[in-house]
């Protein structure tokens, strides 16, 4: 049976406490990986049927003789073209819509009413829940995610941090996670690069996790609160890997056994 410490609303140790039978601490990436990339993917995504289509371009140029708009002499493709400027029955003009030309459509892109649901197998989702839990709990996965020394893994504090004020708070997970403090917070920032300009300006860590139950209530800015019954792969795992700082509340550990078992 695996246990994990247990704090009081000072940051004090006192005592441990079982975690449910679904974190048996083993960890299987692969499948966890999987899941997370399975689950990702529910969301439709696809390009628009007009994209790269929004031009004033003919159709295949014609090759006829003496033909209005044709390419006969000319030494170029009988591709889509728009008319930039003309001089009588002369043109300039540059290819579009084709996928090979500059800001023309994409190749055989993604269509959003494409079926994106993949199948996952119980089992698989049970070990993969199982595997993002118990990273939670597991050192080496933490000191590999967020390549620091960690002192501590996934703590279970008593309800009462809940009322706690975020002063008292903050003073909480300094004495709790000591060192790992510095990467509990979340912080924003500029992306660098040209996704600034395709509407991802901004890039954050994932920060700190806390898990409660369905009849409590927190609300604290700069980490994610989860109910255990809503809890997800997403949510302990942001990036399919595992390994993330975590507070549960023994209330919220109760749950999830509840739910999951």
């Amino acid at each position: 049976m695996v246990k994990a410490k247990l704090f009081d609303a000072t940051g004090k140790e006192k005592g441990s406490v079982e975690l449910p039978k679904l974190i048996s601490g083993k960890i299987r990436k692969d499948i966890l990986a999987k899941v997370f990339e399975a689950q990702k993917r529910e969301t439709p995504y696809g390009a628009s049927y007009y994209a790269g289509r929004n031009h004033a371009a003919s159709g295949i140029i014609s090759k006829m003789r003496h033909k209005w708009k044709g390419c006969y002499g000319k030494g170029i493709a009988r591709s889509p073209r728009k008319i930039m400027s003309r001089h009588g029955t002369s043109f300039q003009w540059v290819g579009a819509v084709t996928p090979y030309a500059r800001g023309g459509s994409v190749a055989h892109p993604h269509r959003p009413e494409e079926n994106q649901f993949r199948k996952i197998n119980k089992k698989e989702l049970t070990v993969a829940l199982d595997s993002a839990l118990s990273g939670t709990f597991d050192l080496k996965s933490l000191e590999h995610k967020y390549s620091i020394k960690v002192p501590v893994s996934a703590i279970v504090a008593d309800k009462k941090i809940l009322d706690l004020k975020t002063k008292d708070f903050i003073a909480f997970l300094k004495t709790t996670f000591q060192s790992s403090f510095v990467k509990l917070l979340q912080k924003k920032k500029v992306r660098a690069g040209s996704g600034k300009s395709r509407g991802r300006r901004y890039k954050s860590n994932a920060g700190l996790l806390c898990v409660i139950a369905s009849d409590e209530k927190m609300n604290r800015s700069g980490i994610d609160v989860v109910q255990a019954k809503e809890l997800d792969i997403a949510d302990l795992a942001p990036n399919g890997e595992p390994g993330r700082f975590t507070i549960y509340t023994e209330k919220a550990l109760k749950e999830i056994e509840g739910v999951w078992k």
